[in-house]
């Protein structure tokens, strides 16, 4: 039986209640589902790169730098 970060017991149900073989065999198949012409992702470095920060910005509020971070940890 799986604990949480407290120590309580948690069943483990659906996905995570599966055979590791079998949950391979379907994260397998999400993947396999889409054509490579329509994996822009993979064709397109800078498209992904692109992507990736507009959901960094989206997350994170935006306008996060590097030095206000290390700003927030020296306070703290």
């Amino acid at each position: 039986m799986a604990r949480d970060h407290e120590g309580a017991v948690k069943s483990k149900r659906g996905f995570a209640a599966m055979d590791k073989d079998r949950q391979r065999e379907i994260a397998r198949k999400g993947g396999a589902s889409v054509p490579d012409e329509k994996r822009s992702f993979s064709q397109d470095r800078d498209l992904a790169a692109a992507a990736g920060r507009k959901g960094g910005e989206a997350s994170h509020g935006g306008g996060r730098t590097a030095a206000r971070t290390a700003e927030t940890r020296r306070s703290v």
